[in-house]
């Protein structure tokens, strides 16, 4: 290669280098964004699929006929409750349609409420299934852990940019669980039971979805007691004296049967365990 022609192939492969390295950066730039969108759950198409997913999830186990349509009618129920409201302006009442539009089981003797002691309650109702949460029912199971909202003068649902459960009181995450909470406990009937957190100075608290709404909706026409459950460590000096559980009992309609015992969390954990025990007595 002569000296003239030398610089001018170097200059080739050198622009041939550059064009490489900018398609390179380009799909690495198109790749992370594809990781970020889904990372951070983009609107409309990731809750939908993930909504539809868990319903679908849910309902094999019970193995309705038209699983699928009845999981399109949950979506546009869900989503007709919040989608082009004002994010601070989701009413509890938004999510009726919802709450009428899936079906309804009983789950007599079997009802457990929970209050801060979330972690050990389901690994119980998971480990055993003697006993159902309101996430352990369709829609408590399909919107658990999940976010979203919808935004003025929008068609779409967003899962980012919401407001926090304590920003509005109104948002429509938290009317959500204030409605389907309300009905749940409704639904109650037979003798419930709850669990409560005996490592806290005060168990019941009366500002906690239990307290605030769950205690309120429990019908004595077809509840006919309620158990605590006082969960606590061998360092705790858990009571049933304590003065937040006079008050839940005093909250109770008189004709509900009430009754308190302290349950150490190592015994709960032992009936998760042993199945037979724990859908016997365990407490």
């Amino acid at each position: 290669m002569s000296s003239e022609t030398e610089p001018v192939a170097r200059r080739r492969r050198c622009t041939c280098k550059v064009i490489v390295a900018v398609i390179v950066a380009l799909v690495l730039l198109s790749i992370l964004a594809a990781i970020l969108a889904i990372g951070l759950g983009g609107p409309g198409n990731d809750l939908r699929r993930v909504v539809m997913s868990r319903c679908t999830t849910f309902l094999e186990r019970e193995d309705p006929p038209n699983r699928r349509k009845i999981c399109q009618t949950l979506w546009d129920a869900f989503t007709g409750a919040f989608v082009g409201r004002d994010q601070c302006e989701v009413p509890l009442e938004a999510y009726d349609q919802l709450v009428h539009s899936v079906p309804q089981k009983d789950h007599c003797h079997r009802t457990l409420f929970w209050s801060k002691t979330k972690h050990v309650v389901h690994q119980f109702t998971q480990g055993t299934k003697c006993l159902v949460t309101l996430e352990d029912t369709l829609l408590g199971f399909v919107m658990d852990g999940l976010t979203w909202c919808g935004r003025n003068g929008s068609r779409k649902t967003f899962t980012t940019g919401c407001p926090r459960w304590t920003q509005c009181p109104l948002n429509p995450v938290r009317s959500f669980w204030g409605r389907v909470s309300a009905a749940f406990a409704a639904s109650a009937c037979g003798n419930a039971t709850v669990m409560l957190n005996g490592s806290l100075a005060t168990p019941f608290d009366p500002n906690s979805t239990f307290g605030s709404i769950e205690v309120k909706n429990f019908n004595s026409s077809r509840m006919t007691g309620l158990a605590v459950v006082l969960v606590a460590s061998e360092s705790d000096s858990a009571t049933c004296e304590n003065s937040s559980l006079q008050n839940l009992q005093k909250a109770l309609d008189p004709a509900l049967k009430y009754s308190c015992k302290v349950v150490q969390q190592s015994q709960i954990q032992g009936c998760i365990a042993d199945p037979p025990l724990a859908c016997g007595k365990c407490w």
